[in-house]
């Protein structure tokens, strides 16, 4: 197993001035860890940047940490290309990646191009899909047009009902072996990146080792190349508690009681106040 080099990153970026694949490539060769977070806005994207956060996921769970909806599913290509333009506008420094909404590649090639390339004109520098060899045409068809391609192994959240719920993946020798096969597959179709996503560790640091591009963890171990949240449970705004999350932060109560203050000093009439008003 490649021994992992920990970083004491200090405050702000650090590193090239603009990520690029190349620079993911050689973190993975250097056993140095990068970091990746969701963000479907400029304020959270510039944030992240100023963080130093070297990858910025426009994921398709903007449909419920920000849209109000059950499932990823239910977004819209339309919608995720508003969201890719906020964030891809918003920095310059990390690499912008934005997911191929549920329907945009399932039906085949001709349309998981058409939309990669719409993604790519709203300002992404790669687009991310779900799902092993059977998406592999899908992946050829992109990287031939010139779009790079991140996959995402594990479980993956739009296939969440035919997967019975969220439920990790490759816990059994079969299914393990399954998922490293579908991992080289995506390798060979010539995906940049891996996400092993609801993993168990050692699998997730077998399939590290054995495939050439970086992989990109969630709830999947310390032994992947990079690793991802999404940004929302990450600083406790969300109320998710999964066993896979540690919370950075705790937005959500402050904000609540920001909101709560707020509310009593206007029922109260101290504020606006005259420091907070026009002559």
């Amino acid at each position: 197993m490649k021994r992992r080099i920990p970083v004491n990153a200090a405050s702000g970026p650090v590193g090239p001035a603009k990520i690029r694949i190349r620079h993911l490539q050689d973190a993975k060769e250097r056993g140095r860890p990068f970091s990746m977070l969701t963000s479907y806005d400029c304020l959270s994207a510039r944030v992240f940047e100023a963080a130093g956060i070297e990858v910025l996921l426009v994921g398709d769970s903007v449909a419920t940490t920000v849209l109000g909806h059950e499932s990823t599913t239910a977004v819209t290509h339309e919608e995720m290309l508003v969201f890719t333009r906020a964030v891809a506008r918003s920095v310059t420094r990390p690499l912008v990646v934005a997911d191929l909404a549920f329907g945009t590649y399932q039906t085949g090639v001709q349309d998981a191009v058409r939309s990669g390339i719409d993604l790519v004109r709203a300002g992404a520098q790669m687009v991310k899909l779900e799902g092993g060899q059977a998406i592999t045409p899908q992946i050829r068809g992109l990287v031939s047009s010139g779009i790079p391609v991140m996959g995402h192994l594990g479980f993956t959240p739009q296939s969440v009902n035919a997967l019975s719920g969220h439920r990790v993946q490759g816990r059994d020798q079969a299914g393990a072996d399954h998922l490293a096969e579908d991992a080289i597959a995506l390798q060979e179709a010539g995906v940049s990146a891996i996400v092993l996503e609801l993993v168990p560790a050692a699998l997730a640091a077998r399939i590290t080792e054995i495939v050439q591009v970086p992989t990109i963890g969630i709830g999947a171990g310390p032994h992947c190349d990079g690793q991802v949240l999404v940004w929302q449970d990450m600083a406790g705004l969300s109320g998710f508690e999964g066993t896979f999350v540690k919370q950075f932060a705790h937005l959500g109560p402050e904000l609540e009681k920001a909101a709560s203050e707020y509310r009593r000093q206007v029922l109260e009439g101290v504020y606006p106040d005259p420091q907070h008003s026009f002559d």
